[in-house]
């Protein structure tokens, strides 16, 4: 039979229970100490790629915001660039058309040079003065009666140039034509005459103001053109860059199969 334990055993062998189960506790400790770092560690890595990747979205968008901003801005520049461009050229063409007017008014005090505008517009479009193929006089009517009108100033001139233009109208088309001349227009216009055939029938506008409006009515759409052309291509780039501001401002849409 086996002696029951006296103390000093009993105390040894609650010693050796007690290092142990302190044994095992510690080794459960650092078991649980080393999990928990690495939960820790794997938190912080998830957390600092996460706040990353937001702080690289955040930044992706603001360049992008940017750089179409600036797109933008450029295409505004450029665009106003132009149109002041086409609004100086317009500018400077009706300079010229007021300068033309004045030069015009000042055309009818140089009798001799008046004379064979005055016979040029009698008889055709001389090419000093041509301005459209439909602007001829006798030649054009080829009619036996045609009457002149003119402003009343001009009367005694135009006469003496409706007989240089009767004689070489007679030349060129080997007819005769009757020329009568009436100082009917208005002293306001530049000068220059009208010429009515076929019993008032035929009219034909050979006046200084109307081949000058004549040549702004030929040059001043080319002008609107330019302009209209130069907007369009403004709201077209607006348009092309659309798509760009529509992902900065809202983002990817997933409910579209082609993300443009």
């Amino acid at each position: 039979m086996s002696r029951p334990l006296n103390d000093d055993e009993v105390l040894s062998e609650m010693n050796k229970m007690i290092a142990f189960i302190k044994q095992e506790a510690h080794e459960k400790a650092r078991e649980i100490k080393v999990k928990a770092d690495e939960e820790f560690a794997i938190e912080k890595a998830r957390i600092v790629r996460q706040e990353t990747n937001a702080i690289d979205s955040a930044f992706e968008k603001k360049k992008k915001q940017a750089e179409t901003s600036q797109k933008i801005a450029q295409s505004t520049l450029t665009n106003k660039s132009r149109l002041r461009l086409l609004q100086a050229r317009e500018q400077h063409l009706q300079d010229l058309f007021s300068e033309a007017r004045t030069g015009l008014l000042k055309l009818s005090e140089d009798q001799g040079r008046y004379a064979q505008v005055l016979e040029s517009s009698i008889l055709e479009s001389g090419p000093e003065y041509h301005f459209t193929a439909s602007e001829k006089g006798l030649l054009r009517f080829m009619e036996p009666s045609v009457t002149v009108k003119c402003r009343p100033k001009d009367k005694g001139l135009t006469e003496k140039a409706a007989e240089g233009a009767k004689q070489q109208y007679t030349e060129i088309s080997g007819l005769k034509a009757e020329v009568s001349v009436e100082g009917s227009l208005t002293d306001d216009i530049a000068g220059g005459v009208k010429l009515v055939a076929g019993s008032d029938r035929i009219t034909m506008d050979n006046t200084l103001d109307e081949r000058l409006r004549l040549l702004e009515d030929r040059v001043s759409p080319l002008f609107s053109m330019l302009l209209t052309s130069a907007c369009l291509i403004r709201v077209r780039s607006l348009n092309q860059m659309l798509p760009e501001i529509r992902y900065d401002l809202f983002g990817r849409n997933e409910n579209r199969k082609f993300d443009t």
